[in-house]
């Protein structure tokens, strides 16, 4: 099979996030095995790394490694430490967000309760340290200290964009336009998801020779996208949605795009409706949450919400696509180049969306 038939499905796709995710995922439960941690904080804190999740951060940062040159051994620690980092993040969000699912079964906090679950989400951040520590050694203190110092500056971005996510939450999503949110979603998923994973790969894999403007603009792009995919997800039917808190993120008010464009667009009676339904005043309204997902829900079909994010990630795609040459296009043909920009394709084709 030549690179381009590679390129233009999506069986490659799927075979690297499932063998880069489970790689990762063996590195990090043998790395929190080997941590210490009493038996009752180790059950807490493998339990989310042990559901099947997507594998998108950790195959983006082997994959950009492997394409710069490198070897998957090179960025397995960085991938571990985000692996870590993102389930810490996951656990604290399904406690904000009341979540009552995550990746098939109870949210932590569900199944163990909010002390116990805040316990294991502060001790899976603070293990996300451990491997870039312990890898020091290997790619030597300069390689090191320029990894530790993205990896402060991704965590100290993500904090700021959840702390404005939930900022906008608490006056509402009024004054909230497309703009503002991928500003938002630029701090709270794009430097987490897409920028400092495949930053960290680039880095590892040229030993800090390559320049990252470049894939970071790349990175910001894919990142938007799989945002708004997620958010879209949440609402519809999909594969994706299954095993989640099914129109969760919506009814909490999240500044998702389909209710920005929604509360932007609709007649004042439907954006009023809207906001009667979604975040505190919804908990107040009496209607079980159930009832106000579904009422919700139609509304963001009725008013052309859901395809209008849909249409705005392709957009996006687009323009990923667009910034994937400048920052890639000069590397070797390989298996995991072509990856990286099989994934944009992956996520803009209407026949998997949502997969």
């Amino acid at each position: 099979m030549t690179l381009a038939a590679i390129t233009a499905g999506p069986e490659l796709v799927e075979a690297t996030l499932a063998a880069d995710g489970l790689r990762t995922r063996d590195a990090l439960l043998e790395h929190l095995s080997g941590d210490g941690l009493s038996g009752d904080l180790y059950e807490l804190v493998a339990d989310y790394p042990q559901r099947p999740g997507k594998g998108i951060r950790p195959a983006l940062c082997l994959a950009t490694c492997r394409a710069h040159g490198g070897r998957t051994e090179d960025a397995l620690a960085a991938a571990v430490a985000i692996e870590l980092l993102h389930n810490a993040f996951l656990v604290h969000d399904d406690i904000c967000d009341d979540a009552l699912l995550r990746r098939g079964g109870d949210a932590l906090h569900v199944r163990y309760g909010i002390p116990r679950a805040l316990s294991a989400g502060d001790a899976l951040a603070w293990a996300a340290l451990g491997p870039l520590l312990d890898d020091a050694e290997a790619i030597g203190p300069e390689l090191a200290f320029e990894v530790l110092a993205e990896f402060d500056h991704m965590a100290r971005r993500t904090i700021e964009g959840q702390a404005a996510e939930l900022a906008w939450r608490e006056r509402g999503l009024l004054g909230l336009d497309a703009d503002d949110y991928l500003r938002l979603v630029l701090d709270k998923t794009c430097w987490y998801s897409a920028i400092h994973p495949c930053r960290l790969g680039a880095l590892l894999g040229s030993r800090g020779r390559t320049r990252l403007d470049a894939i970071g603009r790349f990175a910001f792009f894919l990142g938007a996208v799989l945002q708004i995919r997620d958010d879209v997800e949440n609402v519809t039917d999909s594969p994706a949605a299954r095993g989640k808190d099914f129109g969760g993120d919506v009814i909490e008010g999240k500044p998702t795009l389909m209710l920005v464009h929604l509360l932007r667009t609709a007649p004042l009676a439907d954006r009023d409706e809207a906001l009667a339904l979604v975040g505190p005043p919804g908990e107040q309204s009496g209607l079980a949450r159930a009832e106000r997902i579904v009422r919700v829900i139609g509304l963001l079909e009725a008013h052309g919400s859901i395809d209008y994010a849909c249409a705005f990630a392709d957009g996006l795609a687009g323009a990923a696509l667009t910034e994937f040459d400048p920052a890639l296009g000069s590397l070797p043909d390989s298996r995991d180049k072509a990856f990286l920009r099989s994934l944009v394709l992956h996520l803009r084709d209407p026949e998997i969306r949502g997969r």
